[in-house]
This record gives structure tokens, C-alpha cells and sequence, in this order.
């Protein structure tokens, strides 16, 4: 799922991003309001974390933009404005949800991932397939009963190929989903993260190779 969080103090914007990172987001980040639209501009973002005061263009303003947006991104705001009315404002603008600071970083990445799959972009909270059992929320792989630790972008690709059962993903998508805006296209991040992902999963191999195209997970009497 790919994240874009929108805040100006350096400390709090980058302990935000490690921490959603750790979750297995792929995460960018914007220092003021001119740079969160210039990138959302060029960047399909399935979830934006939106400060409300912030440079150049206020959070406002912004959260108007991209809510107008034709295929508009998820928007929490995360602000110190924590009022009901501030509260109120805040989702009469289009936001769709709202945590005042000071938060538990363990809430905001619940909250993020709740909006995700919102969007469509999260496969269901539950989902199995030839024996491999998916628990997003708990971060949780099981496959014949026995429990796979995954990291955060093992479990990234194999939560994006779970949300499109039995249709080819292609790794460009996968880099687009899974990674962050400093991820170089040319290089094999995907095939190398792709190879220790079917080696955790094991036997018999649930993730094919469509060569040329990309990969897909076999699903139910495929599988």
C-alpha cells in the first residue's frame, strides 16, 4: 500500500514514516502542502497522513484538492487540532478519518490500513489459499497450521497478489504498491524479494511466474 505522509516538523514526519515503514507500507514524504500536491499529482496514493498546518499551501487546502481529485486518495489527518469542532471541520473538508496528536503509533497504522482496504487497496482482512492463511491486521502468515515471518515487504507483495486472486500483478505495480518514491525501477527488488518469498512459503509453490507479465497467486482449485 503505498502511503504519503504530509508533515513539516523533520523529527515527527520521519519518525511517522519509519513507523509505518515497519508495517509494511511503502511511505513518502512531503515537507509542506506545494510538495504534498506536487507529488500526489504524479503518485497513485492509496492513503495520504495529512498535517493541517503546514507551509506554502495550508492542509486545507490541500485535503480540498486531493478529496476533488478524480480517483482521490484515502486522507487521514493527524494534527494537533484536536477539538470535536476542529474534529468536525476536518471531515467536513473530506478528510476521511481524523487522530489528534499526540497518538500511538500502533493506532495510526491501524487506521492507515483500515483506509487502505477502503480504497480497494488491501486484500480482505481473512483470506486463505492453498493452505496459507493471511491475517493482515495481526501481520500474521500461516501456511498447513505452521506460522512464516515474513518482512515488511515479503509480506507487502504477498498482500497486494492476495488482493488480486488468480490475475497477474505485474512488478511494476508490485514496485508501486510495496516500495517508496526512492526505489530505482531498474533494479531486481522485486525479483530477489519475490525469490525469498517462495522459499518461506514453501512446497508446493503458490506464486507463478507469467514471464514477461509479471506473477500471480493461484487461488482455490488453482492453487
Amino acid at each position: 500500500m503505498r502511503v504519503l505522509v504530509v508533515e513539516d516538523h523533520a523529527v515527527l514526519a520521519r519518525e511517522v514514516a519509519t513507523g509505518l515503514r515497519r508495517s509494511g507500507f511503502a511511505v513518502d514524504v512531503a515537507r509542506d502542502g506545494e510538495e504534498a500536491l506536487a507529488k500526489a499529482a504524479v503518485n497513485p496514493y492509496d492513503v495520504v497522513v495529512l498535517d493541517r498546518d503546514l507551509p506554502r499551501v495550508p492542509g486545507d487546502e490541500v485535503c480540498r484538492a486531493l478529496s476533488a481529485a478524480p480517483e482521490p486518495p484515502r486522507i487521514l489527518m493527524l494534527t494537533a487540532a484536536g477539538r470535536l469542532e476542529d474534529i468536525l471541520e476536518g471531515l467536513g473538508l473530506g478528510a476521511d478519518d481524523y487522530l489528534a496528536k499526540p497518538f500511538a503509533m500502533a493506532e495510526l497504522a491501524a487506521r492507515v490500513r483500515t483506509l487502505g482496504r477502503r480504497a480497494g487497496a488491501a486484500p480482505r482482512p481473512h483470506v486463505r489459499v492453498g493452505g496459507l492463511e493471511i491475517r493482515p491486521d495481526e501481520h500474521v502468515v500461516e501456511r498447513d497450521g505452521r506460522a512464516i515471518t515474513l518482512s515488511p515487504k515479503e509480506f507487502g507483495v504477498l498482500e497486494v497478489l492476495a488482493a488480486h486472486p488468480g490475475r497477474v500483478v505485474s512488478a511494476e505495480t508490485l514496485l508501486e504498491k510495496v516500495w517508496d518514491e526512492y526505489a530505482d525501477p531498474l533494479t531486481n527488488s522485486v525479483r530477489v524479494t519475490m525469490v525469498t518469498l517462495r522459499r518461506k512459503l514453501g512446497e508446493p509453490a503458490l506464486i507463478e511466474t507469467v514471464k514477461g507479465v509479471g506473477y500471480v497467486l493461484r487461488w482455490g482449485d488453482d492453487a
